[in-house]
């Protein structure tokens, strides 16, 4: 790849764009990332700054324009950031930038705004195998981003990241049910309220906060707290530097869970937060816990995780056939000069 060619690093006062969307809206995202080597860090802000962006277009777009017209515009960014000619914005040249250097392939944010499409049709969820496809969107796909940006290239290092993507999400739906709620949207599986005697369209109508919606919720937390527990083993694929940052960010995201599972009336009543002297504690744990255990890591991903999986794999593969063939292309131009140079010795060469 010529100098021309090569893609560029995102401009420094692009990411602090970025990086300041990051501290405004993800408290618990931001003070994990702190933990990571700024390599890492930075990119990662870039994908938090799309996925905000993209989030909020979405779920709150420009006068005049609809939820889907809005998906279209995003979708309209992501061919112009991956054709070279990103919108003349932070984010997207940032973002550019980035799924040029790390072999993003376009699934995977493709993906992401699918789910964004999804919310923008007010899509509701039978079962927990469907709402897993909503989740797979919306954050796993943002988990397996984050894993290609730290050099992770194995299948089963991918599935744990679009775990621990799927787990965040579950414990967010969790926390928001209320919050939810009170914009006509509802993402427990409808099968599951149904079990528990609760009618959605007429809790949703009017949302009542009892025991039959509370063990709904807890019963999404305890299969947040399996992948959870998953995910674990991803970690131990990452390089060592990243790992304080990813453990941080899967302690703080169960400790949300266990807050509304603590007490899921109040977390019904009131936005959950994780107590500030709580976070520090999880930070410090990260830290002190880099080497867990990596049973489990190649466990098959998630069904609606494969297809990312097998894209990122095949664009690592693709990279590697392309590494190769430079390599041997330089192999077999030292080995021509290598024949030529005694021959020029001799005067046979001018």
């Amino acid at each position: 790849m010529d100098e021309l060619s090569r893609p560029l690093s995102p401009d420094p006062a692009d990411i602090a764009v970025c990086r300041a969307l990051l501290r405004q809206h993800a408290r618990s995202f931001h003070a994990a990332s702190m933990l990571l080597p700024r390599s890492v860090r930075d990119p990662a802000s870039v994908l938090y700054g799309f996925c905000r962006i993209a989030d909020d277009a979405v779920d709150a777009p420009e006068a005049g324009v609809d939820r889907h017209a809005a998906v279209a515009a995003l979708r309209d960014r992501l061919d112009r950031a991956y054709g070279g000619a990103p919108r003349p914005t932070p984010i997207d040249r940032a973002l550019a930038a980035v799924v040029a250097c790390h072999g993003i392939p376009r699934l995977l944010p493709d993906r992401l705004l699918e789910g964004l499409a999804w919310d923008a049709q007010g899509r509701r969820y039978e079962t927990l195998d469907d709402l897993f496809d909503y989740a797979s969107r919306v954050a796993g796909a943002v988990g397996a981003m984050m894993a290609l940006l730290m050099g992770v290239r194995s299948a089963g290092g991918l599935a744990r990241a679009c775990d621990l993507g799927v787990a965040m999400q579950l414990s967010n739906i969790a926390r928001d049910v209320a919050e939810d709620a009170a914009m006509g949207r509802l993402y427990l599986p409808l099968a599951w309220l149904r079990e528990a005697g609760v009618d959605p369209d007429r809790w949703l109508a009017r949302p009542t906060h009892g025991v039959a919606l509370e063990s709904v919720v807890q019963r999404l937390l305890g299969h947040a707290d399996v992948l959870y527990a998953r995910a674990t083993a991803g970690i131990a694929a990452l390089p060592l530097a990243c790992r304080p940052g990813i453990n941080a960010a899967r302690l703080l995201y169960c400790a949300i869970g266990r807050e509304v599972g603590r007490d899921i009336e109040r977390a019904l009543r009131q936005r959950t937060v994780v107590p500030s002297s709580r976070r520090m504690w999880l930070l410090a744990r990260a830290v002190a816990t880099p080497w867990p255990s990596a049973r489990g890591l190649h466990a098959p991903p998630l069904a609606a995780n494969e297809a990312m999986v097998r894209a990122a794999t095949a664009e690592i593969a693709r990279e590697a056939r392309g590494a190769a063939f430079v390599v041997d292309l330089f192999m077999r131009l030292e080995q021509r000069d290598h024949r030529a140079r005694p021959l020029a010795a001799r005067g046979g060469l001018r």
